[in-house]
């Protein structure tokens, strides 16, 4: 049912302009390394495209699509070819310098006035789309360093040391925020514990449940999108490089850019979808009464119908998830109280059946809302976290890197960005709504079963229906309760 994802045809990267002046483009051909379709660049030799992503004098590597495709392009064949971020500023360095013939013992100042102001340029880009790749010392080295292109063009115009310090400084406050971000996150509460089933024998004012913190599914689909997106704010494009990156087999025997991974983000929103999850089931297992638990079932409808409106597609498929856990989807009784003609609606929208083909439909109908939105309201959309990174790992392991002439496959990186490059659109959206650091508490922190302890949950409102049954709530009393 989740196959490989369509892939749709590359869109061409670089404005006519754009293309380097001493590479000639043709109809289909090669030139330069670089081979062209129909005026797109499809492959090159990885030499031929880091010249090609690199400035000179006259040229400037513009982007017709989005700015954002050329850097994750150029940051991901850094990953996927060499080792560290710094080898690949190493490369970029020794060509420019090679190019611009910074080794000369008099430096040609008029050049290096047309070619200084793209060098700064390409650097702002690099350090502002992936800001992670500066955090070590020597991607930007000592004045004595032979690949420290600034320090040699710097002496020709002193506009250029001021523009280096503001990179500098804006570099510093970025990963001095993206650092206080990771810290400063609500920490999801995962320590669940089984005991709290002896929470259904306790009088009802000591047990807190949804309801009875907020009762208003609008209310609580708004709050469920600010966590979305302030947990996506955090997750960065070098996340998604570095979660699927392999060692090329042409780089010899060099180890993978494994120990520089950083995908802390990414696995706490996953962390945070399989605790919603949960937390659903949890809601609907704990009151003794059918009626209430038909009645946090039908709330949790309504919530995951708001999310579908406001364009979270999350926190829906999260709540549509917990509602199929079997603890929540066997209890035959408490079902037979609820209106379910709203909650298959939802579950249609988000039928797995033909890779997804609803959900993606109605994706693609929030993008496009997304592109022509007036507000922040109609500009959010949060998809469905799980089916993006199943569907950027596929397209990852099923395209090669390199073609069988050696070249890189450039159209499958410029497919990856393009996937990526939505996503980070996506994720910058501020939330409209008022946060209520109430009901955002509880999410966070709400205690929650687990499976074992939902089973339990479950078994105690609705009693087991067959012998296997039986035998698991025997023995769930006995491990949990330490009743037989």
């Amino acid at each position: 049912q989740e196959g490989m994802p369509q892939t749709l045809s590359s869109t061409s990267m670089f404005t006519p302009c754009g293309f380097s002046p001493h590479l000639h483009t043709s109809k289909e051909g090669e030139q330069g390394g670089l081979i062209f379709q129909d005026g797109n660049l499809t492959s090159a030799s990885l030499d031929a495209l880091i010249q090609h992503l690199i400035p000179t004098t006259d040229y400037y590597p513009e982007v017709s699509n989005s700015q954002y495709n050329k850097w994750f392009n150029f940051d991901e064949l850094g990953k996927h070819f060499m080792q560290k971020p710094h080898e690949l500023l190493s490369r970029v360095c020794h060509k420019c310098i090679e190019q611009q013939r910074l080794d000369d013992p008099v430096l040609d100042k008029a050049r290096i006035r047309k070619f200084g102001p793209k060098i700064l340029q390409l650097l702002t880009e690099w350090t502002e789309t992936f800001p992670y790749d500066f955090q070590e010392e020597r991607m930007i080295g000592p004045p004595e360093n032979k690949e420290n292109m600034i320090h040699r063009i710097a002496p020709c115009d002193e506009a250029y040391w001021k523009k280096m310090n503001q990179l500098l400084q804006a570099l510093n406050q970025k990963l001095a925020t993206l650092s206080h971000g990771q810290e400063g996150i609500v920490k999801i509460s995962t320590a669940v514990s089984d005991k709290l089933v002896a929470f259904k024998t306790k009088p009802p004012s000591i047990q807190r449940e949804i309801l009875s913190v907020c009762s208003d599914p609008y209310t609580l689909a708004q709050q469920l999108t600010h966590v979305e997106l302030e947990r996506l704010s955090h997750i960065g494009p070098e996340e998604f490089v570095q979660a699927f990156v392999h060692k090329d087999p042409l780089d010899g025997t060099k180890t993978c850019f494994s120990e520089q991974k950083k995908t802390s983000n990414l696995e706490a929103y996953v962390k945070w979808f399989n605790r919603l999850c949960y937390l659903v089931a949890t809601e609907i297992c704990m009151p003794a009464k059918k009626k209430q638990r038909a009645q946090v079932i039908e709330f949790f409808i309504d919530v995951a119908r708001e999310c579908f409106n406001i364009g979270n597609f999350n926190s829906l498929m999260a709540i549509i998830s917990g509602m199929n856990m079997s603890p929540v989807s066997r209890l035959k009784k408490t079902w037979s109280k609820v209106k379910t003609a709203k909650f298959f609606i939802l579950e249609h929208q988000m039928d797995p059946t033909g890779n997804f083909y609803n959900y993606r439909t109605a994706l693609r109908g929030a993008a496009h809302r997304s592109l022509t939105a007036h507000s922040n309201r109609e500009k959010i959309v949060i998809p469905f976290f799980s089916l993006l990174i199943k569907d950027i790992y596929f397209l990852n392991e099923g395209c090669a890197n390199r073609l069988p002439n050696g070249h890189v496959n450039f159209e499958k990186f410029l497919e990856l960005a393009k996937q990526v490059g939505e996503f980070i659109t996506w994720k910058q959206v501020e939330c409209p709504f008022e946060q209520d650091p109430n009901i955002i508490h509880y999410l966070h922190t709400a205690p929650i079963f687990t499976e074992d302890g939902l089973y339990l949950a479950s078994y105690e409102s609705e009693s087991p229906e067959n012998q296997t049954e039986k035998d698991r709530w025997k023995s769930l009393r006995s491990t949990i309760l330490g009743k037989t």
